[in-house]
């Protein structure tokens, strides 16, 4: 795909087909949705969903919506648990199949997101990125990536970045068609959730 196909499908073509497959997810999922909520609300409680400041597109901040997949269990000093201890069966189930990620459509509905596109991290983080780490803030970020569906958080931090440049230096309608392919075996597939021996991924430092 050439540069001037590759920079339409981008800036015209991809904004309308995130926004009409996000009101067909939504539509097609608000059964597993409610159901996902109401699991969560009796095992967890409330709230259901989880909101959080992140970083999009040049930076700007926006929130993200996630089902929620942790308790707020506390010690007896009422600090909260550690993530493991705090990922139940239900959050873990949850996460595994990536259904946390379904309030997210309506971030996509809104232009905050697109379906593909690097994950949005922590606000904190951003300071801590080199020049070529920040390219992944030049385009939308995405539920799913080229990253997520190449080891998702079992790799290294700069793995995860190499592969989110990558991406946004070959960003084309074919690229995206090989990350929903490649998609569909990694949530069926279930790898990479985590890293070894750990809930979640460890935190960014700026030198991972």
């Amino acid at each position: 795909m050439s540069y001037n196909t590759s920079m339409f499908y981008t800036r015209w073509i991809k904004p309308v087909i995130d926004r009409l497959l996000a009101l067909l997810l939504i539509t097609l999922f608000t059964p597993v949705a409610l159901v996902v909520a109401l699991a969560i609300r009796v095992s967890m409680g409330s709230p259901v969903v989880f909101a959080q400041r992140r970083p999009g597109k040049e930076g700007k901040i926006f929130t993200i919506y996630k089902f929620r997949t942790m308790s707020d269990a506390r010690d007896a000093d009422g600090e909260l648990l550690p993530d493991e201890a705090r990922l139940g069966k239900v959050g873990r189930l949850i996460r595994s199949t990536s259904l946390d990620e379904l309030p997210q459509l309506w971030n996509m509905l809104k232009g905050d997101m697109s379906f593909i596109g690097p994950r949005p991290l922590l606000v904190e983080y951003l300071p801590l990125y080199n020049e070529r780490q920040k390219k992944r803030h030049d385009v939308l970020p995405g539920i799913t990536g080229w990253a997520q569906v190449n080891g998702r958080n079992a790799i290294s931090w700069q793995q995860k970045f190499d592969l989110d440049v990558w991406y946004v230096e070959h960003m084309g309608f074919l690229t995206d068609l090989r990350v929903i392919g490649k998609s569909f075996a990694a949530v069926f597939g279930r790898k990479g959730i985590s890293q070894e021996g750990q809930a979640t991924m460890e935190k960014f430092n700026g030198n991972n």
